[in-house]
Formats: C-alpha cells, sequence, structure tokens
C-alpha cells in the first residue's frame, strides 16, 4: 500500500484548523484614537490661536484687536471647567473668532505686564494699544475689563456672564477708541 504524500499533508492541515476553531482570538484591543494637539488645546478648534506670544503681540499691534491671552493649566479642575464653558459657549465663539486674537498659555511668560495681580491660572487679559488714534505700538493690560473678583481681576467661573460682558465691552471700547 502506497501512500500518496498529499494525502498525509491533508489530515495535518485538518488537525491544525481544527485546533485553532476553539481558542479565542487574541487580539489586542485597539489603541484609543488620539486627538491631534492643537493651538486651541480644547478652547475651540475652529478659531485660529497664535502659536507664541511674540506673535500675537505682533499680530495684535498690525491690527485693530484686542489680544485676549487666556492663561491656564492642562491639570486645573477650574481651567478645564472653564475651558469646557467657553468652547461649548457659541456666542463666545463666534466674537472671539471675529473680534479678537488669541492666545492660550499653559506656562508663564517672562512679560511681568501678563500678571499685573500675580500668576494664578485661570485667567483671561485683554490687551490693547493705549490709544489706537496715535498708533501706538504698546500693548498694555486694559485694567478697566476685568472680573468679578477683587483678589483675582483677571479670574473667570464658568458659569459666569461676564467673560462674555467684558468681551463686548472691548470690543465697545475698541470702537470708540479707533
Amino acid at each position: 500500500l502506497e501512500i500518496m504524500p498529499g494525502l498525509l499533508s491533508a489530515p495535518v492541515l485538518l488537525a491544525a484548523v481544527s485546533s485553532s476553531l476553539g481558542k479565542p482570538e487574541t487580539r489586542t484591543a485597539p489603541k484609543p484614537e488620539r486627538v491631534p494637539q492643537t493651538l486651541s488645546r480644547g478652547w475651540g478648534d475652529e478659531l485660529i490661536w497664535a502659536q507664541t506670544y511674540e506673535e500675537a503681540l505682533y499680530r495684535a499691534k498690525s491690527s485693530t484687536k484686542f489680544l485676549m491671552v487666556i492663561f491656564h493649566l492642562e491639570n486645573c479642575p477650574h481651567s478645564s471647567a472653564l475651558k469646557k464653558a467657553f468652547a461649548e459657549n457659541k456666542k463666545i465663539q463666534k466674537m472671539a473668532d471675529e473680534d479678537f486674537i488669541l492666545l492660550n498659555l499653559v506656562f508663564e511668560t517672562t512679560d511681568k505686564h501678563l500678571s499685573p495681580d500675580g500668576q494664578y491660572v485661570p485667567r483671561i487679559l485683554f490687551l490693547a494699544s493705549p490709544s489706537l488714534r496715535l498708533a501706538d505700538p504698546s500693548l498694555t493690560v486694559r485694567a478697566d475689563i476685568t472680573g468679578r473678583y477683587a483678589d483675582r481681576l483677571y479670574a473667570y467661573e464658568p458659569s459666569d456672564v461676564g467673560l462674555r460682558d467684558n468681551m463686548k465691552k472691548a470690543k465697545k471700547l475698541l470702537k470708540t477708541e479707533l
């Protein structure tokens, strides 16, 4: 009796296939999809954000817009809550897009003018030329545009309508100073 070589390999193949059918698949879990980092850091991906303080200053000086600087920390619950409220408010997003040069920072700058009442987060500062009519190249923090807290003038809470009101105030001041 002679066995054909192809016949011997068929039972081996059948045994290998049947033994793997009963085993659970050992696939690795898919990695969660990472959202690409943008300059917005979650404050509004559709908005145009300056990359550096220097770029923001340049853009603000060469435009007729206020510079809005947002200081925050990624792991701060107050910053995260304000970021969520800012990003989800369509009116704030629209005004930010149309009327402001935007910069958000997760670190302090060397410019001491950006911490007029201390270094804390979150804080939002509005900067503009003291006299836009004279085309003054310097930008200063507007002391007349502050939040509601006496000890942290530039702090805002997620539930504050004060931020939107101050954005409107900045917009109005800009029109009257031009």
